[in-house]
C-alpha cells in the first residue's frame, strides 16, 4: 500500500496508528490516577476506546479492498470521537485537570485529522 509517496509495509508505518498509540499511552497514564470506583466504568471505557482506535487502523490496513479498509478507518475515527467525549466528561467531574485535558484533546484532534486523511486517501 502507498500513502502519499512513501511505501507502507505494515500498519505500524501508518502515522495515524503511531498517533493513536501515543494517545493510548497518554490515556493509560491519565486513568491510573482515577479513583477505584471508576476502574470498571470510565477507566475501562476510555482504555477500550483508545485500544479500538489503533486496533481498527491495524485491521483496516490488513484488509484487501478499499471499501473494507475505509470501513475500519471510519470505525477508528468513531473511537477517537468517543474518546474526545470521555475526556471532556472526565474533565467536567474533575477526574482530569484542564491542562492534561487540553493536552490529550490536542493529540486526539491530530489523530482525528490523520484518520480523516487516511479515509479520504483510501476512498479514492
Amino acid at each position: 500500500m502507498e500513502y502519499g509517496k512513501e511505501q507502507l509495509k505494515t500498519f505500524r508505518d501508518l502515522n495515524a496508528w503511531q498517533q493513536c498509540r501515543k494517545v493510548y499511552r497518554m490515556i493509560y497514564d491519565c486513568t491510573r490516577q482515577f479513583p477505584e470506583e471508576e476502574r470498571f466504568g470510565l477507566v475501562s471505557q476510555m482504555r477500550r476506546a483508545a485500544v479500538s482506535a489503533s486496533s481498527n487502523l491495524a485491521e483496516g490496513f490488513g484488509r484487501s479492498s478499499s471499501q473494507d479498509k475505509a470501513h475500519f478507518y471510519v470505525m477508528a475515527r468513531g473511537s477517537i470521537t468517543e474518546l474526545q467525549n470521555q475526556i471532556i466528561l472526565a474533565t467536567d467531574v474533575k477526574l482530569i485537570n484542564d491542562v492534561n485535558s487540553q493536552t490529550i484533546l490536542k493529540e486526539l484532534k491530530l489523530a482525528h485529522k490523520m484518520v480523516v486523511g487516511l479515509i479520504k486517501v483510501t476512498k479514492i
